[in-house]
C-alpha cells in the first residue's frame, strides 16, 4: 500500500506501560514475520512480568501502538531509562559530552530488545501498511511525548539492519556503528565442510580442542525446545547466575530466575540448549554439567547464555561454538550470531561484522556535538572492523590479504 502520512487520519496513538495488557496475538501478527526472534510478545513480556526488565531496575515499559479502530497496525517496544545498563551500547563518552556542556542526557527513551545484543529492534508495522508514512507518524508521536516527560533524547539500539528508512534521516538520527560477530554457512555439507576453509594450523586447533571435550568422556547434544526438559530451565538459570558471579561488578547479569521459568511456559518453541553430560552419564538423562541457551528462528540461529559446573579444557568453545555450528550446518541455517564480546571468536571463524544504534538528542547542542565527531567514529569503527577479520585464519585464497 502506497500513500502518505495523511492516509492515516484514522488512526489512534496509545502509549502502555506493560506489554502483558496487550493483546498477544495481535502483538506477533506484527512481530513473528520479521527475522529477529527478539521482538516477539513471548520474549518482551517474559523480560517484563519477571521483574528482570522493570522500574526498580531503571527500565519504564512504554510502549507505542497504533490502532485502526480496534485493530493494531503498529508498535514500537520503547523504555525510559535513567541509566545505559543493559543496553550494551556503551555510550557513557555521550553522557559524559553531554555532562561536560550542561545537558541532561538521562532520563533518555531507548528503544531495544532489551539486555540483547543482537541486531533486532525496528517498529512492527502490519504488512500492507505503508512503512514510510507510518515510521512518520510514529516518529512524530515519539517527539511530543519526549517533550511531555522531558526527555533528553531517543535511542534505538542493535537495530535491524535492514531498518533505517527516509523518515528516521529526515528526523535527524544519527547512525553510530558498533563491532559484533556473526558466522556464515557457506553452503557447508557438514562441520568437517566448515573446517576446510581455515589454515591447517587452525583446523589441527579446532580438531584438538573438540577431541579433548570427546577424549575426557564428556557428551554434547543439542536439545530442540519442545524436547527441553522443564527443570533444564532451572538449571540454566543456574550456570547463568554463577557464570556471571565470576566477574564481580563487571558482569553482565540483567535476567532473574523466574525468566527462564517464563520463557519454559511461553517461549521454548524458539530455543535450543546445548548440553553437555559428565563421564559414564546416558545423554539427556540427569542434570548437565554445562549448558548454553541459544535461539533460533528461520535461518538465524543466536547465542545468549551459558554456565558450567565444573570447568573443563574447551568445554565453553565446543557448547558455545563448536556444537551450535554444527547444529546450525544440521538444521540447515544460514547465520550464526554468538554474542559481543572476546575476539577469540575470530579465530572460530566468526566474522567481524558492522551492528548499529540510532540517536537523536532533543538539545541541539548534543547534536551538532554527535554530527561533529560521528563520521570520524564510524571510520575508525570500520577499520578496526576490517583489521579483526584480516586476522581470522581462513585459508589464502587468490587476492585475500589474508596470510595462511
Amino acid at each position: 500500500m502506497e500513500g502518505s502520512a495523511q492516509s492515516y487520519t484514522d488512526v489512534s496513538f496509545h502509549w502502555v506501560r506493560r506489554l502483558s495488557q496487550i493483546d498477544n496475538q495481535a502483538w506477533d501478527e506484527l512481530a513473528r514475520p520479521l527475522q529477529t526472534p527478539f521482538l516477539e510478545w513471548g520474549w518482551l513480556t517474559a523480560l517484563e512480568d519477571s521483574g528482570s526488565i522493570a522500574p526498580e531496575h531503571g527500565w519504564h515499559p512504554v510502549h507505542l501502538t497504533v490502532h485502526r479502530g480496534s485493530k493494531l497496525i503498529a508498535a514500537a517496544p520503547l523504555y525510559i531509562k535513567d541509566h545505559s545498563e543493559g543496553e550494551l551500547i556503551f555510550d557513557y563518552a555521550w553522557a559524559d559530552a553531554a555532562y561536560q556542556i550542561g545537558v541532561e542526557y538521562y532520563p533518555k527513551l531507548v528503544g531495544m530488545s532489551p539486555a540483547t545484543p543482537s541486531p533486532a529492534y525496528r517498529f512492527l508495522i502490519a504488512p500492507g501498511e505503508d512503512e514510510q508514512a507510518l515510521t512518520e507518524l510514529m516518529l512524530a508521536e515519539i517527539d511530543a511525548f519526549c517533550a511531555r516527560e522531558d526527555l533528553g533524547g531517543v535511542h534505538f539500539q542493535y537495530i535491524d539492519r535492514d531498518w533505517e528508512s527516509a523518515p528516521l534521516r529526515r528526523a535527524g538520527y544519527q547512525r553510530w556503528l558498533h563491532q559484533g560477530y556473526e558466522w556464515r554457512n557457506r553452503g557447508f555439507a557438514g562441520f568437517e565442510d566448515y573446517l576446510a576453509v581455515f589454515n591447517k594450523n587452525q583446523r589441527r586447533n579446532i580438531r584438538r580442542e573438540r577431541a579433548s571435550v570427546q577424549d575426557s568422556g564428556i557428551s554434547v547434544v543439542s536439545i530442540e525446545g519442545p524436547d527441553v526438559p522443564a527443570q533444564m530451565f532451572d538449571t540454566m538459570y543456574r550456570y547463568y547466575e554463577e557464570h556471571n558471579a565470576q566477574f564481580g561488578p563487571w558482569a553482565a547479569k540483567f535476567l532473574n530466575r523466574r525468566f527462564f521459568l517464563e520463557l519454559e511456559q511461553r517461549y521454548r518453541e524458539r530455543l535450543v540448549f546445548v548440553a553437555a553430560y559428565p563421564p559414564g552419564a546416558a545423554a539427556r538423562s540427569g542434570e548437565p554439567i554445562a549448558l548454553s541457551f541459544l535461539v533460533a528462528k528461520g535461518p538465524r540461529l543466536i547465542g545468549r547464555y551459558w554456565g558450567t559446573a565444573e570447568w573443563h579444557e574447551n568445554l565453553h568453545f565446543e557448547l558455545c561454538y563448536y556444537a551450535p555450528i554444527e547444529y546450525a550446518i544440521e538444521t540447515e541455517r544460514h547465520c550464526f550470531d554468538p554474542g559481543i564480546g572476546s575476539a577469540h571468536k575470530l579465530r572460530r571463524g566468526f566474522e567481524a561484522v558492522q551492528t548499529a544504534s540510532l540517536h537523536r538528542f532533543h538539545d541541539q547542542r548534543m547534536q551538532t556535538v554527535m554530527a561533529m565527531n560521528i563520521d570520524r567514529i564510524n571510520m575508525m569503527q570500520k577499520q578496526q572492523i576490517a583489521m579483526m577479520n584480516d586476522h581470522i585464519p581462513f585459508k589464502k585464497t587468490p587476492g585475500d590479504r589474508r596470510s595462511s
